[in-house]
């Protein structure tokens, strides 16, 4: 009977076993790596910033009116905060002349269109000097240039007589006539289109235009659900003439646009991320597959883009990543492809992936 006792004492034996307990210091290790959530916590720390927020609210206003095109969406949103133009490519009925229609109304800005034909004057677009006989003297009379965007739709169907008078409109913001300079409202962006597939009777734009266009934005036929949802609204008695009944709004001014571009001023750029864009642009003058190379005004429109596509990516520095995503947009139209290479089956996107591919990235 006095073994009884020592029955009890064998179960308490597993009890000590619960030292094990001690084992639940690493328990506290866990909460060592718990130690990385201080930077996430970090990272909320910056306010929203309801300007950038306003730039997000334009895609989700075009978005009304035009479906998919994201990327010419950010193309115009960057070449309106860098004070650069865009020339819209595609073939007819992607929604070229909608995009930046909508794209204006949902900025609040004054746009007009002017059709380019054979037989456009330049004082059609500039504007001319007409006699008051009242005065007994030439007064000026504003042209279509006058404007906050200005849609030179198929501009590739004037004479270089004609796209020429935008040169100067397009580089110094003004136009001169009668031996006077008129300034444009600010801000002034030109959305200039044109057809890739139709030539005939028509001017392919000089390399001196082609350069004051910071990007040049391919809009693609739309994808299987993209042109289902198109043919859906119209169904449901959507109407590009009327952008209004669409639900579209203006969500940003000038004053906005104006606070967005002295934020994009400030965005952070390494030494690193400039020896990029140089050795960029000079591998395009060094390739044997290019005639033309990017111009120094070129790689310094790429530079002032990256700032800017990093400020809508909400970042205060600018990265690699923001260059490549837009190395095609900047330079495809900056450049020109030797015959030999047409010849061997390249095109200026393969030449540019190429070029990409072997231009030593900063780390």
């Amino acid at each position: 009977m006095t073994q009884s006792p020592q029955d009890p004492t064998t179960p308490q034996e597993p009890t000590a076993p619960q030292a094990p307990a001690q084992p639940q210091e690493p328990a506290h290790e866990p909460a060592a790596p718990q130690a990385p959530a201080a930077p996430a916590q970090q990272t909320p720390p910056a306010e929203p910033d309801p300007v950038r927020e306003a730039f997000a609210g334009v895609r989700t206003e075009i978005a009304k009116a035009v479906v998919g095109q994201d990327q010419a969406v950010t193309g115009m949103l960057i070449a309106l905060l860098c004070q650069g133009h865009v020339l819209l490519e595609g073939v007819p009925g992607v929604a070229k002349t909608l995009l930046v229609r909508s794209f204006a109304a949902a900025v609040s800005l004054e746009s007009s269109r002017v059709q380019f034909t054979p037989d456009l004057m330049p004082g059609d677009v500039t504007g001319s000097l007409v006699y008051d006989a009242s005065t007994s003297d030439f007064t000026f009379r504003p042209g279509p240039v006058f404007t906050n965007i200005l849609i030179a739709d198929e501009i590739n169907r004037t004479p270089p007589k004609t796209q020429s008078a935008l040169l100067e409109a397009m580089e110094e913001h003004q136009v001169s006539v009668g031996g006077r300079s008129q300034k444009l409202p600010e801000p002034f962006l030109v959305a200039a289109t044109q057809n890739p597939v139709e030539y005939e009777g028509t001017y392919p734009l000089p390399e001196a235009q082609l350069d004051r266009f910071l990007f040049k934005l391919v809009l693609d036929l739309p994808e299987r659900d993209h042109e289902f949802e198109i043919l859906d609204r119209h169904a449901r008695g959507f109407d590009a003439g009327a952008l209004s009944a669409a639900g579209l709004r203006p969500v940003a001014d000038a004053a906005l646009i104006g606070r967005a571009r002295e934020a994009v001023a400030k965005i952070y750029i390494a030494p690193q991320i400039i020896t990029y864009i140089v050795d960029l642009a000079r591998a395009t003058r060094q390739t044997p597959s290019l005639a033309l190379g990017v111009s120094p005004r070129g790689a310094a429109r790429m530079l002032g883009a990256a700032r800017a596509h990093a400020w809508l990516s909400g970042r205060h520095y600018v990265t690699p990543d923001d260059v490549k995503a837009l190395a095609h947009m900047s330079l495809s139209h900056r450049v020109i492809l030797r015959p030999e290479a047409q010849m061997d089956g390249l095109n200026v996107g393969q030449v540019l992936d190429s070029i990409i591919a072997t231009t030593e990235v900063p780390r």
